[in-house]
């Protein structure tokens, strides 16, 4: 199977360097999950299958961030998919939709967003 097209179920089923992945697939469950943000931080990354700039900005997060908190959770969210989804979040959280992109969320705000090549896996590292 061609990496670069996969879904983002087989990139959920991926435990790359200690990143597990929940899929991103409702409204209702974001919704849940920022709710749950005050009980553990969460991340959202926002990828298009059909992007090589995501693809490239996905891969290097997996291959460069290394978990240090078990008190995080970890969302991907395929854009082509659930664009509905992506919406929602723009539309809820206040933040302009962008792919790839990076957002953190702790006790139900914002606390960082990137996309891009502006992910900054040091940056990200130091707030969680």
């Amino acid at each position: 199977m061609d990496k670069l097209f996969r879904s983002q179920r087989d990139i959920a089923k991926d435990d790359l360097e200690g990143i597990i992945w929940e899929p991103l697939e409702s409204i209702d469950q974001f919704h849940n999950l920022v709710r749950n943000s005050k009980l553990k931080k969460k991340v959202i990354f926002k990828h298009s299958t059909r992007c090589g700039i995501s693809r490239m900005a996905l891969n290097s997060f997996e291959r460069n961030y290394v978990p240090k908190d078990q008190n995080v959770t970890y969302y991907l969210l395929d854009l082509l998919e659930n664009r509905d989804v992506s919406n929602a979040i723009a539309e809820e959280l206040n933040v302009t939709h962008q792919s790839p992109q990076v957002i953190i969320l702790d006790n139900e705000q914002v606390i960082h967003t990137e996309s891009h090549h502006g992910i900054d896996i040091k940056k990200i590292q130091e707030l969680l």
